[in-house]
């Protein structure tokens, strides 16, 4: 069999759209001859807080609006107006999001997705938490994030250690992959990127799987 087809996702576990494409890119992976590394990225809310001063006010409102719409089409279950609790704890200062000081969720959730990649789970544990998180009310309560990376088939205890002794180093791996995405000429998720062409949205992925199959994309079952 030929080498594999490589994609670069890059991803944030607060993005909606980001869920939304999960399922397919997960599927890819099964029936296709392709490797996927998902590259964890923090939210713009996190990298640059400064852009939604800035953003039209109908912005956040049109988006929730079409990741709606986007669900409902493809059959996901999706919340009554964002995840529950948002992976990113804001606060409204003149009707503008800002990033609150205590971020208890989004660094855990970007570092495991890194732990993820490293074990060669990546898109299955993106499939699995962002699912949780985007159609489960209190998602971060109980053992619910322990089952859903368990069944991405990880220990979710074991990879919490490692955060608390390896902090440092993840942070460098997604200020990488943030690096790696600006420099293929992007700056949103999800990006996928193929032979360094970048395809942002998970609209995009129709045009994705047409670029592959002009590379010789096969099933995997094909020599």
């Amino acid at each position: 069999m030929p080498e594999p087809l490589v994609l670069d996702v890059y991803y944030s576990f607060r993005s909606p759209f980001c869920y939304l494409a999960t399922p397919r890119l997960s599927s890819w992976q099964e029936k296709y001859n392709i490797k996927i590394r998902l590259r964890p990225i923090l939210p713009l809310v996190v990298r640059k807080p400064q852009f939604f001063q800035k953003a039209n006010s109908m912005m956040v409102d049109y988006h929730n609006m079409d990741a709606h719409r986007v669900a409902e089409h493809l059959g996901l279950p999706f919340p009554g107006r964002w995840a529950d609790p948002d992976p990113v704890v804001v606060e409204l200062v003149d009707g503008v999001q800002t990033m609150g000081q205590q971020q208890p969720y989004i660094f855990r959730l970007t570092y495991l997705g890194v732990l993820a990649e490293e074990r060669g789970c990546g898109i299955q544990f993106a499939k699995e938490v962002s699912s949780l998180i985007w159609s489960t009310k209190d998602w971060h309560q109980g053992v619910q994030l322990a089952e859903a990376v368990e069944r991405a088939g990880l220990d979710l205890v074991e990879m919490d250690q490692v955060i608390e002794r390896e902090a440092a180093r993840l942070r460098e791996v997604v200020d990488a992959n943030q690096d790696s995405l600006t420099a293929a000429g992007h700056w949103g998720v999800p990006v996928v990127v193929f032979n360094d062409e970048p395809f942002f949205g998970q609209d995009r992925l129709d045009m994705v799987l047409w670029r592959l199959k002009q590379h010789g994309l096969k099933e995997g079952n094909e020599d």
